[in-house]
This record gives C-alpha cells, sequence and structure tokens, in this order.
C-alpha cells in the first residue's frame, strides 16, 4: 500500500515491479535479426562458427552484432550446430560394470618410472582387481607395448585361474591397451575388454589410485631414482608385496587386498565388530550412537551410471 501512495505522489502510476514488462533499449530490431542471419549463412561465413564470424567482419571493417548475439539469434533460429560437414567425434561413457567377487572385472594401466639418465624411463605395467584392490600382475620394461601387456595379462589369468567369459578388463586409450597383439590374447583369453573416454582420466579411477599409492610409498626414489631396470624390478617386488599382503587398505576398511581378495577379510571385520560391541556393553557411556561399522561394500562399481551392467550375475539391468 505504502508503495502505491508513493508511486501516486510521482508523475504516473506505472508499475515499477521487478516483473513488470519492460522494453529492453538494446534488443536487436527484426531487421538486425536478419542481418545477423544472412551474415552468418552467406557464402564467407556459413561454414563458420560466431567466434570466428565476428573477428573477421571486424577485419573487413564491419561491426554486424556481438559474438554472444550471433550465439544467440542462431539458437533461436535453431541454427546453431557443428556447421562443418564433418561432425565432431563423439565419445559414449563407457560401459558400468560390477564385481561381487574377485576375478570379474580388473583394471590395468602403465605409468613411467624416473631413472638417472635424462630423457629415459622405465614403464611399470601394473593389473589390479577392483573388487579385492589386489594388484594381480605387474612388471616393469625399457618399452611399452601390447606384447608386453599381453604376456602379462596371460600370466595373470593363469595364476587365477580365470575362465573365458568370466572376466572385464578395463584401460585407457593408450596403443598397447588397443595393439592387435593385446586384443588378441584377450580374444583368445575370453576376456572382455573394456575402454576409458580418450583424455578422460576418471574413468580409470582404480589403477590412478594405485599408482599414486606406489609413487607416494616412502620406498619411492624421487631423489635417487632408478639407476637400473634390476633395481627398479626389486623395487616392484618389493613395492606389490608390501600393497598386497600388508597396506591396510582404506576402501576395505582397512584389511590388505588380499585378505580381501581370498575372502579372509569377512572373519577379520566379524571379529572387530564383535569387539566394539563388547566394549560398548562394559562402557556405554563411552558411546552416544552406534560403534564402529566394520562392514564393507559387497559391490565395486566401475564406472557406475543408472544403467549398471552386473558381470556373472543373473540380472542383467
Amino acid at each position: 500500500m505504502r508503495t502505491l501512495e508513493r508511486w501516486e505522489k510521482e508523475k504516473g502510476q506505472t508499475d515499477k515491479r521487478a516483473s513488470a514488462p519492460r522494453v529492453v533499449a538494446n534488443k536487436l530490431t527484426e531487421e538486425q535479426r536478419e542481418q545477423v542471419l544472412n551474415m552468418a549463412n552467406s557464402t564467407p561465413y556459413q561454414n563458420l562458427p560466431p567466434s570466428k564470424i565476428v573477428p573477421l567482419l571486424a577485419d573487413a571493417g564491419q561491426y554486424i552484432a556481438s559474438e554472444s548475439t550471433f550465439y544467440r539469434v542462431l539458437r533461436a533460429a535453431k541454427q546453431l550446430a557443428h556447421r562443418l560437414i564433418s561432425q565432431p567425434t563423439k565419445h559414449k561413457r563407457p560401459e558400468a560394470y560390477e564385481a561381487h567377487a574377485p576375478n570379474q572385472v580388473w583394471s590395468w594401466d602403465i605409468s613411467y618410472l624416473p631413472t638417472q639418465v635424462r630423457g629415459m624411463h622405465f614403464y611399470l605395467y601394473f593389473m589390479m582387481d577392483i573388487y579385492s584392490r589386489k594388484i594381480i600382475g605387474w612388471s616393469i620394461h625399457e618399452s611399452e607395448s601390447a606384447e608386453h601387456a599381453a604376456m602379462l595379462m596371460k600370466q595373470a589369468c593363469l595364476d587365477e585361474n580365470v575362465k573365458p567369459n568370466q572376466l572385464v578388463l578395463h584401460s585407457d586409450n593408450g596403443s598397447p591397451m588397443k595393439g592387435a597383439t593385446m586384443l588378441g590374447m584377450l580374444q583368445e583369453l575370453g576376456v572382455i575388454p573394456s575402454f576409458s573416454r580418450p583424455s578422460v582420466s576418471d574413468d580409470n579411477p582404480y589403477s590412478e589410485a594405485l599408482f599414486k599409492t606406489a609413487k607416494y610409498h616412502h620406498s619411492f626414489p624421487w631423489l635417487n631414482k632408478f639407476a637400473s631396470i634390476l633395481e627398479a624390478r626389486i623395487w616392484g617386488e618389493q613395492l606389490v608385496s608390501w600393497y598386497n599382503n600388508e597396506h591396510l587398505h582404506s576402501a576395505l576398511k582397512f584389511v590388505t587386498p588380499q585378505q580381501r581378495h581370498s575372502g579372509e577379510d569377512n572373519s577379520i571385520r566379524a571379529k572387530r565388530q564383535a569387539i566394539y560391541q563388547m566394549a560398548k556393553l562394559q562402557h556405554p557411556e563411552r558411546w552416544s550412537g552406534a560403534t564402529r561399522d566394520w562392514q564393507v561394500s559387497k559391490v565395486a562399481s566401475l564406472n557406475p551410471n543408472k544403467k549398471m551392467k552386473t558381470i556373472n550375475s543373473k540380472k542383467i539391468v
């Protein structure tokens, strides 16, 4: 009411609310919109986006509209699309998989190891089980190749007694991952390949986390670097032994990957749970709520989305 009285004291009784309809002072006229469309569709510019049309017009001594206005007018006219004959490559999200037990989904990758020779690296190959986080296979070479990867994969499948059509192997899009030798070996072993999208590291999170753990381990020689490939392989053997058998993995509620892989973790976590329950019974005043939950997820997901594809499960969504 006071607002209306104030308006009445002023000249006129115009609706001054924010929601009141207003005429935009710098709004394009219909002729100006047509000029923008005609220019964008003219022969010199019909295959170019507004980000290139505007500077070229400026070079020619013309200003029709701003880049954002070109985009807005083209969008309203439903012409905001790829303007070349060639279409941009579309990379769909990789298949989503769930592992409910060991040896259903593996992840692998290759990383550099620094040497004392400038410009020279060794290459660390890691294959891990995403369910148990166990390092299934590893090797260190002076080069990266599909041949090395194929031999490592074959040995890992023999060690774990993997049957055909039992396993999914996920990796990025590097040449060793998609090499003919590696793909041929996967076909021979009956392993389903899965690949990340190009330049998307989040599609291979398990391997990325594993390499970070390895390179931040106190034994990694950041200062002295590796003097020889033998030294690198000795380090790798010690690291894998520590990681699989001693490392209390936070994602596994602090059991080792080997304990998780063998199923021993169930009894370990049940014992912890019982000890905490007993402690709460003896000293209930020290707990305001439930005791610590030592249970871990029974499912490990790779690139999860709304439509999950489950390996070795009766139900596939």
